[in-house]
């Protein structure tokens, strides 16, 4: 039979941790609203900012931006990583990690050299556990990254590749699709070769051009390179802030999914255990009813 107290206090400790995940949960909810509204504006911006860039390589002016070329050869290439500083959100680090690790071995064969960059305490444990060797870390960030942070890290990363330190910068992060939907991804941020010309635009006819999306009507002024030595590095930054406001709406997501459904099995184990207790009392009082049945028989 088991033991009525041991029962009741077990029942007790659940009640109280399901007190602590619904609570968590509803503090994965709201920080998920606001970093929700700050992707959803951050989106809008660098859509357009890299629509611009990319009519502007497209519209067959004689003009070209280091960010805009890629380097005749791969030899070093920078990684970063955004996790969580914290954990309690289901599989959200791991997935990121896995996929950072994965793309790591598979161009380490060709590239030795570069910089390996986490953003999270949890990345950054979980890497070093790895045995993965870390140059720089950042664990300021959370679910409301800030736009200039993130700007310090683009411009260092703009720096090494103008200068041809690296040749190429890949971020691993969770991309925010919908509430419900965010999927790991390892996207590549340096060079723009998705923006470059592939073709002479300058010798399209209208009508192909007109077919092709790309615009004519732009006037530079001053010039279309002091435009674009504006512009792309801005497109840029923006890009990589709206990497790491994805990833704060996917934490919170995949906290609020986690969160609930501890909850849930709580409530779960509490019946089950609420069950049992009252099964194991029931048992108990007919033993004492026995009992004092027996000692009047007795008596008598």
């Amino acid at each position: 039979m088991a033991n009525i107290r041991q029962l009741d206090k077990r029942r007790k400790s659940v009640k109280n941790v399901r007190k602590i995940t619904r609570t968590m949960e509803l503090i994965a909810t709201a920080r998920f609203k606001k970093a929700m509204d700050r992707a959803a504006a951050a989106t809008d911006y660098t859509k357009r900012i890299t629509s611009i860039v990319q009519d502007i390589a497209k519209s067959g002016t004689d003009v070209s931006h280091p960010l805009l070329t890629a380097h005749d050869s791969v030899d070093a290439m920078d990684m970063l990583v955004l996790t969580g500083n914290r954990g309690l959100c289901g599989g959200y680090n791991g997935s990121v990690v896995r996929a950072a690790t994965l793309r790591r071995s598979e161009i380490k064969k060709e590239i030795e050299a570069g910089q390996m960059r986490v953003s999270g305490k949890r990345g950054v444990s979980a890497l070093r556990f790895a045995g993965v060797p870390i140059e720089k870390t950042y664990t300021e960030f959370d679910d409301q990254p800030s736009f200039a942070a993130v700007a310090k890290i683009a411009n260092e990363l703009i720096e090494r590749y103008i200068t041809g330190k690296i040749d190429r910068v890949d971020v691993a992060y969770t991309k925010f699709l919908s509430i419900s939907k965010q999927i790991v991804v390892v996207d590549t941020l340096l060079p723009f070769a998705s923006l470059a010309p592939a073709t002479n635009s300058g010798n399209l006819s209208p009508e192909a051009a007109k077919a092709t999306g790309i615009k004519d009507d732009y006037e530079f002024l001053p010039s279309a390179s002091g435009i674009l030595e504006e512009v792309v590095p801005a497109s840029f930054r923006a890009r990589l802030f709206k990497c790491f406001l994805d990833a704060a709406v996917s934490e919170q997501i995949a906290r609020m999914i986690a969160m609930k459904s501890a909850t849930e099995n709580a409530g779960d184990i509490i019946k089950a255990l609420s069950r049992t207790y009252n099964r194991a009392r029931q048992s108990k009082i007919t033993q004492e009813i026995m009992e004092i049945i027996g000692g009047v028989e007795a008596l008598g």
